[in-house]
């Protein structure tokens, strides 16, 4: 026989409001692991299923990359989906359809919009940009990106999702707001260096820093510096 425990159980209430139950009469049971896994999974099953909205368990779990440059702090916060068997960058044909197409506007991650926060003026790219938060979309392209720096924050892609009415809000997102935008080449990964998932993260440079955006096979640069 198993090393087992054998207690007696008298009297357990649990109060949780979806699992009360009562053992009114002494009982003796045999823990085994087996048996241990089992009673946890029945006292505690109401909650596991409340965490599975944990952002940890999403399908593109949250991502944060951060720096600091001198006395100013840099974070990016965004959503870094999986490749998961789809193609992933290209330009749409009658066969095939890519995740993210060539011309059409990216959220520069998954779920809500890309952010990111400065703590004081940095140069991204060559282009001023004052302390402050702010979403970044790419339009991707073969041989370059095009990366929009917006003003308006807490988007849900490109546009607005209410969690009260489970209203999805379209297009919220205007170009013409954009602070400024630029063009960063693109740069195509061998097959052993591909990234996965989608990861955002900042390196060193001979000037200052890259932030760079890496995901499959392609990797864009772009240049932060503070003056």
């Amino acid at each position: 026989m198993p090393h087992a425990l054998s207690v007696y159980l008298a009297g357990v209430q649990n109060t949780t409001t979806n699992n009360q139950f009562m053992l009114s009469m002494p009982l003796r049971f045999v823990f085994t692991p087996v048996s241990i896994i089992a009673l946890v999974l029945i006292i505690t099953g109401q909650d596991v299923a409340a965490q599975d909205l944990h952002p940890s368990r999403r399908l593109s779990p949250i991502g944060i990359a951060r720096t600091h440059i001198g006395d100013t702090y840099i974070k990016v916060t965004y959503g870094r989906p999986y490749v998961r068997d789809r193609e992933i960058f290209g330009a749409d044909t009658d066969s095939t359809t890519f995740l993210v197409p060539f011309g059409r506007i990216w959220r520069m991650g998954a779920s809500e919009a890309t952010e990111i926060t400065v703590t004081g003026p940095v140069m991204l790219a060559g282009n001023r940009l004052e302390a402050g938060t702010y979403s970044m979309f790419v339009e991707p392209g073969a041989a370059s990106w095009v990366i929009h720096v917006s003003p308006q924050v807490g988007l849900d892609g490109t546009g607005i999702f209410n969690a009260e009415t489970g209203e999805f809000t379209s297009d919220v997102y205007q170009q013409d707001e954009d602070v400024f935008s630029f063009t960063a080449p693109t740069r195509v990964l061998s097959e052993d260096d591909a990234v996965d998932p989608f990861t955002i993260s900042f390196a060193e440079s001979e000037d200052g820093f890259n932030m760079v955006l890496a995901w499959d096979q392609i990797e864009v640069r772009v240049p932060v510096r503070v003056e």
